[in-house]
């Protein structure tokens, strides 16, 4: 068995101290871009629309403002909206390098 010490961790941005944006969030966010709707980006998740909404109004308010919008023509993203996923993905990807190179200086096992 040729296995390795690893160091994981999720890696989340959070905002007064609570969980804002994750991997599953950006992706909620991709796809109602894509779409112009939470449900369809729901659907597409394979979640039900409650969680995406609640997904949905829970950065909302958290944020202060909307990072989403919607309105009787579909859902879209605001201009705040697409800044965080651009920092989220910077971030995460900082993150994981981070990880990889923790993960050189952990012990390994000898056979």
């Amino acid at each position: 068995m040729n296995s390795m010490l690893k160091a994981d961790g999720r890696f989340w941005l959070t905002l007064d101290g609570r969980n804002f944006l994750g991997r599953g969030r950006v992706e909620l966010l991709q796809r109602i871009r894509e779409t112009g709707s939470i449900s369809k980006a729901a659907k597409a998740m394979k979640m039900s629309y409650k969680a995406a909404w609640d997904a949905v109004d829970a950065m909302n308010t958290a944020w202060g403002s909307p990072i989403v919008e919607s309105g009787p023509a579909g859902s879209r993203l605001t201009g705040d909206a697409e800044r965080l996923i651009a920092a989220f993905q910077k971030a995460e990807a900082q993150h994981a390098a981070f990880m990889a190179k923790l993960a050189e200086t952990l012990p390994q096992r000898t056979p």
